[in-house]
């Protein structure tokens, strides 16, 4: 008896306010967040501001130096703290001057002392729960959900197999493609190569060989989706990469559900993705490159450039496209071709992917 054709999502899924907004106050407030790289902030004192769930946080580096998160909220009156980048010794809201230390305590306010029954040491900034990963800091809303390591297994290992000097390297450049689509067209595109022989020559003939490339559920049941194929032949290279270091002429990817995936190119090269949705058609897609220290390179930034005119411009036209197409009277959603196979052309991928998707809105 022949199986039941297992079919893409229903277009509601990704054009639907109602969904994005319970997608917003629900998986994505529940799921692990990238929120940006230590080395961004070296110094005591030193903060960056950064967008969750529709909610405005901070991490800053305290006097002890532990890199916290906050939002970026006061709690006298709701004026936001900081914004951008920067460095302070103490984080004073422009509202009404009230101060706290670089670990979250009320530290000072104008009159406070006039208040009776005032208690400074029982305000504070609330705080966000994070995770330093490899120098990656990821932040979740939900105080009580899982660690890191319990939603992607063996991950943070085979990276560091993969990327031996990942402890060493800081952002060299991050490249921003907003995209006119909702976040999940997006990352569905990501998350299968099927379509990359037909439109990303660059990336199929001088990075990967596409033959070799698949992509595989996390076996234990984590919520990951690992690329795995191996390089080009050396004179199709488009950059030259040293092949006696362990794992050079391999490249991997590790997709952690919903929205980040660390990619290491042949040759060793860590470069990332991390997705914000910003509304129910918009997103934004950052690629960010690394290098020991932050230190420049011809060949990364070569590479970067490399890539931002080719896959990531293609991606771009190929995802709104899709997302302009799920608005059509005329869609009735295809049949996923899952190869028994698998390998680049099964969506195999993308049955596990929507199978999230559909939990996240139904619970």
């Amino acid at each position: 008896m022949t199986a039941p054709l297992t079919r893409s999502l229903d277009a509601r899924y990704y054009t639907d306010p109602a969904i994005f907004e319970q997608e917003m106050q629900g998986l994505l407030s529940r799921t692990w967040q990238f929120g940006g790289h230590v080395q961004q902030i070296p110094e005591v004192g030193d903060y960056f501001t950064f967008d969750v769930a529709g909610q405005s946080l901070f991490a800053i580096r305290g006097r002890d130096e532990v890199v916290r998160v906050f939002y970026n909220v006061c709690q006298h009156r709701a004026h936001e703290l900081v914004s951008g980048t920067g460095r302070t010794r103490v984080v004073v809201c422009p509202y009404h001057q009230w101060s706290y230390e670089l670990s979250g305590g009320l530290r000072a306010g104008p009159n406070i002392k006039s208040v009776e029954g005032f208690e400074r040491d029982k305000i504070c900034l609330t705080s966000v729960r994070c995770e330093d990963f490899h120098g990656f800091l990821f932040v979740n809303l939900d105080n009580d959900a899982a660690p890191m390591d319990d939603w992607y297994p063996g991950v943070r290992a085979e990276i560091a197999a993969y990327v031996p000097h990942i402890a060493e390297l800081a952002p060299l450049e991050w490249v921003d493609a907003p995209e006119r689509c909702n976040w999940k067209v997006s990352i569905e595109n990501y998350s299968e190569c099927y379509h990359c022989p037909s439109n990303h020559p660059t990336f199929a003939e001088g990075v990967v060989k596409p033959e070799t490339y698949d992509i595989q559920p996390d076996a234990g049941g984590g919520y990951v989706l690992r690329h795995v194929t191996e390089c080009q032949c050396h004179e199709k290279m488009t950059y030259p990469i040293d092949m006696s270091v362990p794992h050079a002429g391999d490249y991997q990817s590790w997709f952690l559900w919903p929205m980040f995936s660390f990619q290491c190119y042949p040759g060793n090269v860590l470069n990332t993705y991390h997705w914000r949705a910003h509304d129910v058609d918009n997103c934004t897609v950052w690629r960010g490159w690394f290098t020991p220290q932050g230190a420049e390179s011809e060949v990364i930034r070569n590479l970067s450039l490399q890539d931002r005119n080719t896959t990531v411009a293609e991606d771009i036209t190929l995802v709104e496209s899709v997302h302009r197409g799920l608005k059509s009277r005329g869609y009735v959603p295809g049949p996923l071709v899952l190869d028994p196979n698998c390998g680049v052309m099964s969506e195999h991928s993308i049955a596990k992917l929507q199978h999230w998707m559909r939990e996240a809105v139904s619970g």
